[in-house]
């Protein structure tokens, strides 16, 4: 499939680790440019609070909130993911982790415990790697400035706090080499734009930042890990992984 096929897979499949129905609460940490939140209010019928720092990112995905006709469903909120409150029937988080420091690891576990509702589940995916270890200096000084790729074993500063459930792990390693794949043909195509609004040296640098990426996740250097947990009393999980994987269903929305 193409790449905006693709975006709309791993949304279903985030929404199907969430085992959302419609009218459930959700809390999106760290939204980027809306889009599973856009999905989740279009297909899945739930409402969603989304949290991001950027004000660009933010006032575009309130006009596409507004254009998609869902912006009684979706809240877009301009702040950090520490400032999350109320209680929800799902936690998620795309692409953040990345951003957030080990260190600050168990006060995000703090804000998913006290968020989360009893018979809730949350998901976090995020770039990870097999052994923790710093970032390159250079991709953190010129691409990702804070980067910290998590290891499964700092990520269980996370869990072990509030003595969450883990339900489920997967690594997507080898989807997301396509990603960056995807990304450097369609950057391809407009360097000479690039190179008009920057210099020369800004495409050289993005170019071998994408073609480092395609390297890294297809020889297993950098890994990509969706985890699903809930509070460790919750019994209302399910049984089996068998329904993520079958055939989606028309949504009735």
């Amino acid at each position: 499939m193409d790449l905006a096929a693709a975006q709309r897979a791993k949304f279903d499949h985030v929404a199907r680790k969430l085992r959302l129905k419609p009218g459930d609460r959700v809390v999106e940490a760290g939204c980027g440019w809306g889009g599973l939140a856009l999905h989740l209010a279009r297909e899945r019928g739930v409402s969603v609070r989304a949290f991001n720092i950027s004000h660009e990112q933010v006032a575009y995905a309130r006009d596409r909130a507004k254009a998609l006709g869902v912006e009684g469903l979706v809240e877009f909120i301009e702040d950090d993911w520490r400032s999350i409150d109320g209680q929800f029937d799902g936690f998620v988080s795309v692409g953040m982790l990345e951003h957030v420091g080990s260190e600050n690891f168990r006060e995000l576990g703090d804000v998913v415990h006290r968020s989360l509702k009893p018979g809730g589940l949350a998901l976090l995916h995020t770039i990870g790697r097999n052994v923790a270890q710093p970032i390159e200096r250079w991709t953190e000084k010129r691409i990702f400035p804070g980067a910290c790729p998590p290891s499964l074993r700092q990520m269980m500063d996370i869990f072990e706090t509030h003595d969450f459930s883990i339900l489920d792990v997967e690594n997507l390693r080898q989807h997301y080499a396509r990603t960056p794949e995807f990304w450097r043909d369609n950057f391809e195509l407009q360097t000479a734009a690039v190179e008009r609004m920057f210099d020369a040296n800004f495409v050289r640098m993005w170019r071998l930042d994408l073609c480092a990426s395609i390297s890294n996740f297809r020889t297993g250097r950098m890994q990509l890990f969706q985890v699903v947990f809930a509070h460790g009393q919750n019994n209302a999980v399910p049984w089996t992984r068998a329904d993520l994987y079958a055939e989606p269903r028309p949504s009735p929305f």
